[in-house]
Formats: C-alpha cells, structure tokens, sequence
C-alpha cells in the first residue's frame, strides 16, 4: 500500500489540511458547506425514501456485543448504509469520504482502513445524552463524523444542537444543512440536546481494524 502512494503524485487540499490542523490542536473540526445544497438535498431525499419504507430502527446503547435500547439516553432512529448496495447519491457521499480517508492516512498514518455509517432522524422532543463514541471492548473508531442533511430554512430554535464538551470551553454546534463535523471519538464527550423540528443526518465513524 505505502507503494502505492508513492506512485501517485501528492497534491496539497487546503480543505483537508484545515480539518487536520483543526484535529490536531483542538481534537476537532467543523466545516460549513463540505456538501453542497444539491449532495444535501439527494442525501436528505434518499433518507426520507428510506423511511417512508420503515427500514429505520430504534438505536441502542453499545455495539453489537452490549446492544441495549435505552429512551431515557438517546432517541434517534436509525439505518446502516452498506456501501455495497448504494444509491447514487450515497455513492457521492462515499466519494468525498473515501477521498478525505485516503488524504488522513498519506499525511497522517492514521491506518484507516474500516468505516461504518448510518442515516439517523431525531424525531421531535428527542435527543442523545453526553457520552463517548467507544465501547469498553472496542477501540477500534478513531474519529467521529456526522453530516446534516436538515432542510435550508433550519433554525437555531428548532434545537437538536451538538454540544462537544471541552476542557476549556463547550462548543455548541448548530445542524445546519452540509457542515460536518468531525472529532476524535475516544477524547471528546459531546450530547445532541432536544429536537423540537425532526432532525436528519448521517453519522459514522472511521476506524482502524
């Protein structure tokens, strides 16, 4: 693999650089617009469609191992997206992905060499309580990432904010449609405060084996 890299010519991404220098001074990033509307709007349709099939489930606490459903934690609703069986949208999504993962493992040495993604629709007067993105017997994630796919004229009052809970100061971040937000799973504690308008994402993370 490392071969291979050095066959193919390396070209500098500011955009990728800056989630890196972001990561690396303060164990996160947060990027406006990384989809744009049209992504976001094909991402959002094919949520929906998925939903109106009722393939979503519950979420639970814990990975497949420890897997337990708990209200009083989290709320949202769930679908895995199998990168074998995608939509066309889905397939641009997991170009960019694939792309920014390719880029951290040629200038970083992360090792990445595994994801897992899901839809997730918070409905309204839900929310995910303050928690880290790693089980006890699994610490294979490594960053957390999660893409919003709300509508344009999402507003700050329809809730569902993220709250990344720092040393120094908390950061709130509004889901506004296109930002990610990506963030070290093993350090950061955050919480997804209560939705009073349905909220939509993609959330996943990237992990080493």
């Amino acid at each position: 693999m490392s071969r291979l890299f050095e066959a193919i010519p390396f070209v500098e991404n500011v955009l990728y650089e800056k989630i890196i220098s972001d990561i690396s001074t303060q164990k996160y990033s947060i990027i406006d617009n990384f989809f744009t509307n049209a992504e976001v709007l094909a991402l959002r349709e094919s949520l929906l469609h998925k939903y109106e099939e009722d393939t979503f489930k519950k979420s639970a606490i814990g990975n497949k191992v420890n897997e337990v459903v708990k209200k009083a934690v989290r709320g949202d609703i769930i679908l895995w997206i199998d990168e074998r069986f995608i939509n066309a949208a889905e397939q641009l999504f997991f170009n960019k992905i694939n792309d920014l993962k390719d880029y951290l493992n040629r200038t970083c040495f992360l090792g990445i060499n595994q994801k897992e993604f899901h839809y997730a629709i918070y409905p309204k007067d839900t929310f995910y309580k303050r928690h880290l993105d790693t089980f006890q017997n699994d610490d294979r994630r490594k960053l957390s990432f999660v893409c919003y796919l709300n509508s344009e004229d999402w507003k700050p009052e329809n809730g569902g904010e993220l709250v990344l809970y720092l040393d120094k100061e908390d950061k709130i971040i509004y889901p506004f449609p296109g930002k990610i937000v990506i963030f070290e799973s093993q350090i950061i504690e955050h919480e997804v405060k209560p939705v009073n308008t349905p909220r939509m994402s993609i959330t996943g993370w990237l992990k080493t084996r």
